[in-house]
């Protein structure tokens, strides 16, 4: 027992230090607000102008300190409507791209895992294969397909030029010559589904690979079709994998900045970047503290709303054929 307890020591260190510090800071910052040190202008007796702190301290230079107090105003700011559209527009957003990246993702899944499906190891690289590439130039990639001077933007225009009926059937639509695809909500959400979408389909693909396939034999055998052996044995077995895929698309895209920033340019903010802004042009660490754990207790209500689905899911899981 004792050589275990050291073997997890370098983990408990690394988990105080990068887990347990950080949310401790962030607790801190979020309840404390740094106010002016209070203090009284006198004249000594040379007749020069000083300046005594609240603890007696005399210096003859207009104090500039600050001090942390406790204080809620923080969480009575963040409650304001202006805070509360952009949280429900962040969740708004996140559910779309997970619903989409699940409708996406699943079938994908399904098909790799199909026995008659040739080389799924293969495939499943190619699925992975670009989030080696850095998250940055991933984006960047897509500003450059859909800018208006951008790839799409040059075949739409070629296919109007080679095809009259095509370009009538546009103008008639009121489409211009340049079509704006980035710099909206829906830029933000196709960025968002292209980054997640292999977070999604991951975790489905090895659980229902998994999936013992006598069960489905067995489902044939009595008389049970494709898509009710589906809904009785795939759908209820591979839940877990579908769980774990929801909470890794939902939570980096409620606190995404960056897409938001690159493909929404700015028209379509969201509380990641709020609290980025907080920590970064506005400097004020406490305001995007309590932000941040605003979105801290959503995103752990979400989890642990998934977590009772997953519980309930496998004490009421069986196979039923009729």
């Amino acid at each position: 027992m004792k050589h275990k307890n050291l073997m997890s020591l370098p983990f408990t260190l690394w988990a105080v230090i990068f887990i347990v510090l950080p949310l401790c800071l962030i607790v801190w910052y979020g309840v404390t607000l740094e106010i002016p040190v209070e203090y009284t202008q006198i004249t000594l007796e040379d007749g020069s102008t000083a300046y005594k702190l609240e603890d007696g301290t005399i210096q003859t230079q207009e104090p500039w300190q600050k001090k942390a107090v406790i204080s809620f105003s923080n969480f009575k700011r963040m409650v304001e409507p202006t805070y509360l559209k952009l949280l429900i527009r962040s969740l708004r957003v996140a559910l779309l791209t997970t619903l989409i990246c699940l409708l996406l993702g699943y079938p994908v899944a399904l098909i790799l895992t199909g026995k008659d499906f040739k080389h799924p190891s293969l495939w499943m690289m190619l699925i992975i294969l670009p989030m080696w590439m850095n998250f940055l130039l991933r984006t960047y990639s897509w500003m450059s397909i859909l800018e208006n001077s951008g790839i799409l933007n040059s075949w739409i225009a070629s296919l109007r030029e080679a095809i009259p009926a095509f370009d009538q059937f546009l103008s008639d639509r009121g489409v211009g010559n340049k079509i704006i695809f980035l710099y909206n909500e829906n830029a933000v959400i196709l960025g968002m589904v292209y980054n997640y979408l292999s977070f999604m389909i991951m975790p489905i693909y090895t659980v229902i690979e998994k999936i013992d396939h006598s069960l489905l034999e067995a489902a044939a055998d009595l008389g049970a079709s494709p898509s009710k052996s589906f809904l009785r044995v795939t759908l209820p077995y591979s839940l877990p994998g579908v769980l774990e895929g929801v909470t890794m698309v939902f939570v980096p895209a409620v606190t995404t900045f960056v897409i938001s920033q690159l493909m929404g340019g700015g028209k379509v903010p969201l509380i990641g970047d709020v609290i980025q802004n907080q920590f970064g042009k506005s400097s004020d660490w406490h305001f995007g503290a309590s932000l941040s754990l605003l979105v801290m207790v959503v995103v752990l209500a979400f989890m642990r709303g998934l977590h009772s689905i997953d519980k309930e899911e496998e004490v009421q899981k069986e196979v039923r054929i009729f």
